[in-house]
């Protein structure tokens, strides 16, 4: 049997046609038991690309895990051609204490390509990026929004990368995100090693929505489907074909501190002036209206009933491509 025909990963020797269930550990706990977080590997009998699926680099994007478990849990991942390489949790110490950073303190993605004898984090970065990511040939990586911020579903890629627009278009979520690669993120990392990445915003922290993972999973399905490795016990659903890509955006901060309430929610188009909700005190003698201040869209709401003078409330766009 040849090399390519045989995955070499985490120690262990998948051949084509071949299911595996390997171990991806770097530390154990503080009581030394082992954290063992499964990297779920399903390989058809026919060759072809290899699809890396991930998920919980922040700990507490519960959605996008919900997303995975449910690709596991339905046989979506076991490819007609190729293999497809789930990993639900990546960052299962936070998950296991619901926090989106690492015991060490540290943001995991913010310390790509991280280093064999560096953090925690940076330690859990440097074995993804060195025995798992150089197999994959496309990444699809799934996040929600941080804290009570609740993102529409969304596709995150750079501009001008041909490639991840057609695969943007394909996986069909109502927003296509123009946004920078982020330095030392797991997507810019990814880039400079030529190795294209779907990054998948959706819902908020500590939060399941039907509706987010539904996007999430017929997304999904629509590109393996597109790459020709969908099972053929599932059908990919056409994508809508009104996606709007946001080249420009900004957030509308809160003026005042107080209660919060939104009038609306994510993928709602507003007008200039339309009042988008308000913000209160508690004994009744104060009222502020939070108003768009352009047209365009939201894609992101705050769901916090309390917020302070300069959060974010609201993403709006500022410009779409046409």
């Amino acid at each position: 049997m040849s090399e390519k025909e045989v995955l070499h990963i985490l120690g262990e020797k998948v051949a084509l046609g071949e299911s595996a269930k390997v171990s991806f550990n770097v530390a154990k706990l503080h009581t030394q038991n082992t954290i063992d977080v499964p990297v779920i590997i399903e390989r058809s009998k026919k060759p072809g690309p290899t699809v890396l699926i991930t998920a919980g680099i922040h700990g507490d994007e519960v959605n996008g895990v919900e997303i995975v478990r449910q690709i596991i849990a339905k046989g979506i991942n076991k490819p007609k051609k190729g293999t497809i390489i789930c990993i639900p949790v990546i960052n299962v110490f936070g998950f296991i204490h619901m926090d989106r950073e690492f015991p060490d303190g540290r943001d995991l993605n913010r310390v790509f390509p991280g280093g064999e004898n560096g953090s925690l984090a940076s330690r859990v970065a440097h074995k993804l990026m060195t025995e798992i990511v150089p197999h994959a040939d496309l990444i699809l990586d799934f996040h929600t929004g941080g804290a009570d911020r609740f993102n529409a579903a969304q596709i995150r890629i750079t501009k001008d990368d041909v490639v991840l627009n057609e695969l943007a278009q394909v996986f069909g979520a109502p927003f296509i995100y123009y946004a920078k690669n982020l330095n030392k993120s797991f997507r810019h990392t990814c880039y400079k090693l030529g190795i294209p990445m779907l990054l998948f915003e959706g819902g908020k922290s500590f939060n399941i929505s039907n509706t987010i993972t539904n996007a999430g999973v017929n997304g999904t399905k629509r590109v393996l489907h597109h790459l020709g490795m969908l099972n053929g016990k599932f059908k990919a659903s056409e994508p809508k074909k009104n996606v709007l890509k946001i080249q420009e955006s900004k957030w509308i901060r809160a003026k005042h501190s107080g209660m919060f309430k939104a009038n609306l929610t994510v993928n709602t188009q507003v007008k200039k002036g339309d009042v988008l909700g308000n913000i209160t005190d508690p004994y009744g003698n104060f009222n502020h209206f939070v108003k768009a201040p352009n047209n365009g869209y939201i894609f992101n709401v705050n769901k916090s009933p309390i917020i302070y003078q300069g959060d974010a409330i609201f993403h709006i766009s500022t410009k779409l491509e046409e």
